[in-house]
């Protein structure tokens, strides 16, 4: 851990992006539990309409509203939002136009589904322009609601048009409240207080994303945050075994009189049968474990930093949360 209490003091927009499967939305509900210990105020934000988050907390489907969802270590609060973006359009029509009853009437018509579908770009306005809002949001007292917002955000291959939210406008309005509006949130995404995480496996295809997708946010000057290496398992052999297992040098003879004397097998056939299967098992650990150290070292080479999250044997249930949460803040992510 640095001298810092976290690596990302200061940030208080954490989005977490990465490649469908790699565990994006377990890794994004746990780092809202990790920045909420202690006492404080976290927002998890969903924006793609699958209700993930509810699903993970083994909870209802989540409305279109702010609220409380789970208690972090310490003390602190998680509050959830399922976005929706007619919701969101709703609200932009009576923020900037006072449109709210027309623009009832415009959705019972189809024309707010239609205006989103010929300008994906408005879509993505609204979502991040709500989650931009909570980020900035101030009470009477003038302090900040939420300590931090984590948005549970697209997958790696469209982040960047995702959150480059100015470029996806230039085609609708150069002026007036839409134009302004993007201006706001692009002041919040592209600024010090917001990072993009990664989540990633120790695979080729999701490593080689994760890296293509932070190239692409430095060329359109977004804020890279860390990489998530989830579900990483642990490698239960000495290098000297490894090594010859991938040479395939196991002796089996030895193995089978090994088994036989700690009475694991029988007799000879029984012993060399179980010594065959056990050996391929490490001759497949070994590979694996080859091939992961590979793929720690391309994902060395962003030169951010890269936080290991270990395979849940449960799976990724309540008390998984909370196990990840503490991996997390252990490793100073937050």
């Amino acid at each position: 851990m640095s001298s810092r209490d976290t690596d990302w003091d200061g940030v208080r927009l954490h989005v977490v992006t990465g490649k469908g499967g790699t565990g994006k939305t377990t890794v994004a509900a746990a780092l809202a539990l990790a920045l909420a210990a202690g006492g404080r105020k976290v927002l998890l934000v969903e924006v793609e309409g699958r209700q993930g988050i509810a699903q993970i907390f083994d909870l209802p489907p989540l409305p279109y509203e702010e609220r409380k969802i789970a208690v972090a270590p310490g003390g602190g609060d998680v509050y959830a939002l399922a976005i929706d973006p007619e919701e969101a359009m709703l609200e932009y029509l009576e923020m900037f136009y006072g449109l709210k009853r027309m623009g009832k009437a415009l959705t019972r018509m189809g024309v707010v589904d239609f205006a989103t579908t010929i300008a994906p770009g408005l879509r993505d306005v609204l979502v991040t322009g709500k989650t931009s809002e909570a980020v900035r949001r101030r009470d009477r007292s003038g302090r900040r609601v939420y300590d931090a917002v984590v948005m549970d955000a697209p997958p790696t291959g469209r982040i960047t048009r995702f959150l480059n939210v100015t470029q996806e406008v230039a085609g609708l309005a150069r002026v007036g409240p839409v134009k302004n509006h993007a201006d706001l949130v692009r002041g919040v995404v592209a600024s010090p207080e917001t990072a993009v995480h990664f989540v990633s496996l120790l695979e080729e295809m999701p490593v080689q994303e994760t890296l293509d997708g932070i190239a692409e946010l430095h060329e359109a000057g977004l804020p890279v945050g860390g990489i998530f290496i989830n579900m990483v398992r642990p490698v239960d052999l000495p290098k000297d075994v490894l090594d010859a297992a991938v040479k395939n040098r196991i002796d089996h003879a030895e193995l089978a009189l090994g088994l036989k004397a700690a009475g694991i097998a029988g007799g000879s056939a029984d012993a060399t049968a179980i010594a065959q299967a056990l050996a391929r098992e490490v001759v497949d650990h070994a590979h694996r474990a080859r091939l992961e150290k590979r793929e720690r070292a391309t994902l060395a080479k962003a030169g951010t930093p890269r936080y290991e999250l270990p395979l849940l044997a449960d799976g990724a249930d309540l008390a998984g949360l909370y196990e990840l949460a503490e991996t997390i803040r252990a490793l100073g992510a937050a």
